[in-house]
């Protein structure tokens, strides 16, 4: 067993800040977290912190998952990503013909069978939601589940399954049958009302996706989808935290309404990231970026350029949140949703070595998954 003891000029362990530490490393995991820096192998300068989980990754790298549902896709977008700190994520399928989901649950078998690193599973962005909220996906593919659907979501060899579904076009039986099979599902491209979105709480979903966005509003007498989300504190909620998704505004009212731990934050990302594109095919459309924002030729917001480095910035620029808590919003936090191993989103002895290393302008110099390397600036 090789031991590989890495000075930290500057530690955030996912709840304080340390200065001088050392992460003692073998096996991929932090064995310990020593104050003797006579004996290092190397040194880290910078802040080190827990690498960033990101739920919500439709692409990345010129790479978009539903058009390349494939295990050199999956890389390329893992790839792309750790470049911002991301050490975990949910590739994210957005609604599509069932041969493509087929597939691409074939490719996330195949990604974990083979420790590609930071895959954890995979989100299903549909296609059973409302046509009403679709946003950018393709009204022509959004359907009720079949038996075909649920074979794959009953697989054992996929991760962590992520449903987004809109409830008032899947039953509460459904949503429970769900839950059983250890999915999480959460409430997105909807137009329910609030006693429904309420039916689907009670029935085991118990998150929210992109919040605000593509889900009916809160209003003074219908609190619709929003104000469920914002109600109920044992729910979580991801954010897009780009300022085009969402009014800063509006996430500080969020902040203010869910408990410490409920938000969490998530790119939504498409193919430009990591790239110096600009535009890209989408279906039968094409997407374009400008001044940060990626939009439809048919005129809708179509998933994001943001990246998780630029999530924390953002949220701790924007939102007046201190960076411990930004920092836990793209790490601790959506570790604690999935459910994962308890230690995921810390660096703590026991936890796998996953971390970024921050210049002082949150950007990232270096990421580390299970104790190895996998992007230097430099």
């Amino acid at each position: 067993m090789t031991i590989t003891r890495i000075l930290t000029k500057r530690l955030f362990d996912g709840q304080h800040f340390f200065d001088d530490h050392v992460l003692v490393i073998a096996d991929g995991k932090i064995v310990a977290i020593d104050r003797d820096t006579s004996n290092t192998d190397s040194v880290l300068p910078g802040i080190v912190v827990p690498g960033y989980i990101d739920l919500q990754v439709n692409g990345g790298g010129g790479v978009l998952f539903n058009a390349s549902p494939s295990l050199d896709g999956i890389k390329a977008i893992m790839t792309a990503h750790s470049k911002y700190g991301t050490t975990a994520m949910l590739p994210t399928l957005i609604t599509d013909q069932i041969e493509v989901m087929e597939k691409a649950a074939d490719a996330i078998a195949e990604a974990i069978s083979q420790n590609v690193p930071g895959i954890i599973g995979v989100h299903f962005e549909g296609p059973h939601l409302s046509v009403a909220k679709k946003g950018a996906h393709s009204e022509e593919f959004i359907r009720p589940i079949s038996e075909r659907e649920w074979a794959v979501l009953s697989r054992k060899d996929l991760g962590q399954i992520l449903v987004t579904l809109a409830p008032e076009n899947v039953a509460p039986d459904d949503i429970e049958k769900m839950v059983s099979l250890g999915i999480k599902v959460c409430l997105g491209h909807t137009n329910a009302t609030y006693e429904i979105a309420n039916k689907a709480l009670q029935a085991g979903a118990d998150g929210f996706t992109h919040l605000f966005n593509a889900m009916s509003p809160l209003q003074g007498r219908e609190p619709g989808v929003v104000g469920a989300a914002l109600l109920y504190d044992n729910t979580s909620c991801g954010l897009i935290v780009d300022g085009h998704h969402v009014d800063y505004t509006s996430c500080q009212v969020a902040l203010n309404a869910k408990p410490s731990g409920k938000l969490f934050l998530v790119t939504d990302a498409m193919p430009p990231v990591g790239t110096d594109d600009d535009k890209f095919d989408f279906f039968d459309r094409q997407v374009f970026l400008e001044d940060g924002k990626l939009t439809s030729t048919t005129g809708e917001l179509a998933g994001s350029a943001l990246d998780m480095a630029t999530a924390v910035k953002n949220t701790q620029n924007h939102l007046n949140v201190p960076l411990d808590e930004a920092i836990r919003m793209a790490s601790l936090y959506p570790a604690q949703y999935i459910n994962k191993d308890p230690l995921l989103g810390t660096l703590v002895k026991g936890a796998q070595a996953d971390f970024a290393v921050l210049n002082d302008d949150l950007t990232v110099a270096q990421t580390w998954i299970a104790g190895k390397q996998v992007f230097n600036q430099q």
